[in-house]
């Protein structure tokens, strides 16, 4: 891992973690804002219908894969839960097309793109192979070398009873 990887890993995580243990905490004071994101998606994830601890399983999952990316493992797992677990909260958080003061979306504007920014971050993170080959170029690579080894085989094969024909030939001239 690169000096790069190992410092930002965790400057990165460090918010996330924040922010997890703040739902935790305070998954009450949260829970109203999230109701309506809580509702539908309780539905379709097929969890209780319960925002509170919607919110908390949340900030729950947020500090676990905060802890996991700042560590280093499994981190372009951890950082895509990272990102799943940021985008109901941005949008949850700052709503700044319902604000009517100027001055106030401004405010809710800065916060919003500041998340979506961390979001952002998080999916270049999930992204990143750390300078290897991602799953899906070792897959189509092991397609490649498993169809090139067929085709050789399969030649290997034709050659073989080539010239398993010629030793037939040469044994029968022999006795006949």
């Amino acid at each position: 891992m690169t000096v790069v990887r190992r410092l930002a890993r965790p400057m990165l995580a460090a918010i996330f973690i924040k922010n997890g243990i703040d739902q935790v905490r305070h998954a009450g004071d949260l829970a109203p804002s999230a109701e309506p994101l809580a509702h539908r998606a309780a539905g379709v994830l097929r969890l209780p219908d319960d925002p509170v601890l919607l919110v908390r399983l949340n900030g729950a999952v947020t500090v676990g894969a905060g802890v996991l990316f700042a560590l280093g493992k499994a981190p372009r797992l951890a950082a895509t839960v990272l990102a799943v677990t940021a985008a109901p909260s941005v949008v949850v958080n700052h709503p700044f097309w319902s604000e009517k003061d100027s001055t106030v979306r401004a405010e809710v504007l800065g916060d919003f793109l500041a998340d979506v920014g961390l979001l952002g971050a998080a999916l270049l993170a999930a992204a990143d192979t750390a300078g290897k080959p991602g799953a899906l170029w070792r897959g189509k690579r092991a397609g490649r070398d498993a169809q090139r080894l067929a085709k050789l085989a399969a030649r290997e094969a034709l050659h073989a009873a080539e010239l398993g024909k010629k030793d037939v030939q040469l044994a029968a001239a022999k006795l006949g």
